[in-house]
């Protein structure tokens, strides 16, 4: 089978981009308007925060984020204006763009509560649009079609850009803390805090074994589906188990603390994911219809044990813990990405397997 040819952008539109920037933009005012807990009753002008005083305390933290935040959006906003306009005319639209966004969650952020919205927060997100449409400026129209990174994900998935999502959202939708490793698909809004646990017939070490194991299993094969037949998979899903541990470790030292960075890394954990790749190794070796009905019977079988059976007592006890403070509202975006993961991969389970040779 060919690898796929890179791709040329002489004067066509780039869609993907278009894409991008749309769905970014809405993260964006996702997380900086959570928990949308607005008060009308204010009586305040919406443009208050343009001509009011600066605020007394400004931190290092609240200015990075404002521009780091707004560096992603520019960039890709170069792209998605192309090709008619080009050069200075795509940052100047980047940058009208991204004043737009930012002063209409500035001025929303009024009837807010929690939020204080003020001037240097959109100075500081405009500085963030101008750096990345300044970075996208001299790589060219060809960089996204072109890239290395683009090409290796057009060679592991071909078209397939919905698994291409999945792959790249998946050590992110472990970030936040679930009851036990690779518990993805927890339905609850909180921990099951019933007083029986003793009572339960099955170990806790085993519950998690088996959860991690089954979470394992199913991903691997989902993605034993999805990528190209001469693909190196097996090493391919180590590779991608490997930054999903270091992500969760990163995450975790960060929100509880260095020396708990790999609390979460039980025996339960480490033989849920050993048996799983054990596992998949041999899943490997089955036809794409064995694989596909496994992969299902893996996911329901990790939804039935993450939602009906009571969570891990520890992590119910460490939960209230959690330091969310400057982390809250890409906590809860963590935590959606965390429920949303799973469904989404079982709607294109089934779109998939429509395809698949009786």
């Amino acid at each position: 089978m060919r690898e796929p040819h890179r791709l040329n952008w002489p004067l066509q539109a780039m869609p993907l981009a278009r894409a991008i920037a749309i769905v970014y933009t809405l993260l964006i005012f996702y997380g900086c308007l959570n928990p949308f807990n607005f008060d009308l009753n204010f009586g305040l002008d919406p443009f208050a925060w343009w001509y009011g005083p600066l605020p007394k305390y400004i931190t290092s933290f609240d200015m990075t984020a404002n521009v780091l935040g707004y560096i992603p959006l520019g960039f890709v906003l170069v792209f998605a204006v192309y090709p008619r306009w080009q050069g200075l005319a795509a940052v100047a639209i980047a940058l009208i763009y991204s004043g737009l966004v930012s002063a209409s969650i500035e001025s929303a952020q009024t009837w807010l509560p929690t939020r204080v919205p003020t001037q240097m927060d959109w100075f500081a997100n405009m500085l963030g649009a101008f750096i990345g449409a300044l970075i996208a400026v001299p790589l060219g129209p060809s960089w996204l079609s072109g890239s290395a990174v683009r090409k290796r994900f057009d060679y592991w998935f071909g078209t397939r850009w919905l698994s291409v999502t999945l792959f790249i959202l998946f050590p992110f939708a472990q970030i936040y803390p679930q009851s036990s490793w690779l518990g993805m698909g927890f339905l609850s809004l909180g921990p099951d805090l019933s007083p029986n646990w003793g009572t339960q017939v099955i170990n806790h070490t085993i519950q998690e074994g088996l959860i991690t194991g089954l979470s394992w299993l199913g991903v691997g094969l989902f993605f034993s589906l999805a990528l190209r037949p001469n693909v190196s998979k097996y090493k391919l899903l180590m590779a991608l188990l490997l930054v999903t541990i270091l992500i969760k470790s990163l995450f975790t030292a960060l929100q509880f603390g260095a020396e708990y960075g790999f609390v979460w890394l039980s025996v339960g954990a480490i033989w849920g994911m050993v048996l799983g790749s054990l596992f998949i190794l041999i899943g490997l070796e089955l036809s794409a219809r064995i694989r596909l009905i496994t992969c299902i019977t893996a996911f329901i079988g990790l939804m039935a044990l993450v939602n009906y059976f009571p969570d891990n007592p520890y992590f119910a006890i460490s939960l209230p813990r959690l330091n969310q403070s400057r982390l809250v509202h890409f906590n809860d975006l963590m935590q959606w990405l965390s429920w949303l993961w799973l469904p989404v991969a079982l709607i294109w389970l089934v779109h998939y397997a429509r395809g698949v040779k009786r």
